[in-house]
């Protein structure tokens, strides 16, 4: 029987000692992990098979896609294991120093946040992300997967615990709640005494119940109905390549574009043009008033498209769904935006300096976009090696959360035996 009170305070003891591990014994187990990881893949693939066959008869298409494991996927995990040991560690970094008028020597340092619980559906590539991020900050981690990823996740921890052994780090540094019981979760939730941070992964339900139900700090994002904004100065041609990207290359992800906006100086034009290009690849269309007038004018053999519902412009579809809708500008395209989009990531297709400048001013999002795809809302791509989740609230971190925002600091007074006067 698993005792969750037990492994908060495993947890907060591991966090001790691991917030003074040195960066080369942390970048050590970081190293063994990835080559461990590598040898497994056949018994990670194997385990990943039976949880999705089974994932196939209850779960969504999207839920499946980022359940599923392939060699290429774990290659890719592989690397962003190796990439994490390759960066600096955050851990001790000093900012913001300087001398006060009474001749204190003040600065920051930075410092692990301490315990941290990840809750998380379908992805078990959060285990690998996991486990190597929150070492190499400092922090020690309880892991809950869902019950669908338990093989994979079993399999996948099985190298992660063989590698905080050989680096000699403490073995509750990552622990992971074996069951799939939902009294457990609750349990979890209670815990503030021994966990700092919570981040839940997963959809809008888990979410809002983790708020709901945590007395822990809860850290929460990655729901993504993400936009991109057609200026009327954009080149028609390499705005539909962007657009392509943003929607097709893996439409199950929550940087994946949701909802396209088309000034209305070249809807008439450009909308058939892009509808065209995407529908190739299976893209349908949820069209408001405007655009699907120009839809029906518009002869597009092969093209599904239809009204937008009440309700459709705020739904993350994770799957070959596009809406559209044409604005009067980049105006109307920010009071869209701001009434629909969930701060994930969000952008402006544009020449025209001003208008770019305008938007980024305008649309707080955790990552807003000139002339880019939204996929590139990642940890890897944007060179923290990986992430743990894409925050889109207004606290320390926003967007990809990695090493750096794994971390808090103190602040550090240094002087020559002074008393206040």
């Amino acid at each position: 029987m698993l005792n969750i009170t037990q492994m908060g305070i495993n947890a907060k003891e591991a966090a001790y000692r691991l917030s003074v591990v040195s960066a080369e014994r942390k970048n050590a187990f970081l190293f063994k992990l990835a080559e461990l990881l590598e040898k497994q893949i056949p018994a990670v693939l194997e385990a990943n098979t039976a949880d999705v066959a089974d994932a196939r008869e209850s779960l969504s298409p999207a839920m499946v896609d980022r359940l599923t494991l392939t060699e290429s996927r774990i290659l890719g995990i592989v690397q962003d294991v190796r990439n994490v040991a390759n960066l600096p560690d955050p851990v001790g970094e000093v900012f913001e120093e300087f001398d006060n008028a009474d001749g204190l020597h003040v600065y920051k340092k930075r410092v692990p946040i301490g315990v941290i619980a990840v809750i998380y559906e379908s992805r078990p590539n959060v285990t690998i992300d996991s486990a190597c991020l929150m070492v190499k900050s400092g922090n020690a981690a309880i892991l809950r997967g869902g019950k669908e990823a338990i093989r994979t996740n079993r399999a996948l921890l099985s190298p992660v615990y063989e590698a905080l052994e050989a680096a000699a780090l403490p073995k509750h540094a990552i622990q992971f709640v074996d069951s799939p019981d939902r009294a457990l979760m609750n349990e979890l939730l209670q815990l503030d005494e021994s966990i700092d941070l919570l981040i839940p992964r997963g959809g809008a339900g888990l979410h809002e119940f983790c708020r709901r139900n945590s007395r822990i700090p809860v850290i929460t994002g990655g729901i993504g109905v993400c936009h991109l904004f057609v200026d009327r100065s954009a080149l028609p041609e390499k705005s539909v390549q962007v657009i392509r990207n943003a929607k097709v290359q893996r439409p199950t992800v929550c940087n994946a574009l949701e909802t396209l906006l088309v000034h209305q100086a070249v809807a008439e034009t450009f909308i058939p043009q892009v509808c065209a290009a995407l529908a190739a690849d299976g893209v349908r269309f949820k069209a408001d008033e405007q655009a699907l007038t120009i839809l029906s004018a518009a002869d597009l053999p092969g093209v599904n498209f239809e009204a937008a519902g009440e309700g459709d412009f705020d739904v993350e579809w994770l799957s070959l769904v596009l809406g559209i809708r044409v604005v009067d500008g980049l105006t109307d395209a920010v009071a869209h935006i701001r009434r629909h989009g969930t701060l994930h990531s969000d952008g402006i297709l544009t020449e025209d300096a001003e208008n770019a400048k305008a938007f980024v001013a305008s649309v707080n999002s955790a990552c807003v976009y000139v002339n880019a795809s939204t996929r590139f809302t990642d940890g890897a791509q944007l060179g923290l090696g990986a992430e743990i989740a894409v925050s889109t609230q207004p606290l320390h971190a926003r967007g990809p959360m990695a090493l750096r925002e794994l971390t808090t600091y103190q602040w550090v007074i240094q002087g020559d035996y002074h008393s206040r006067k």
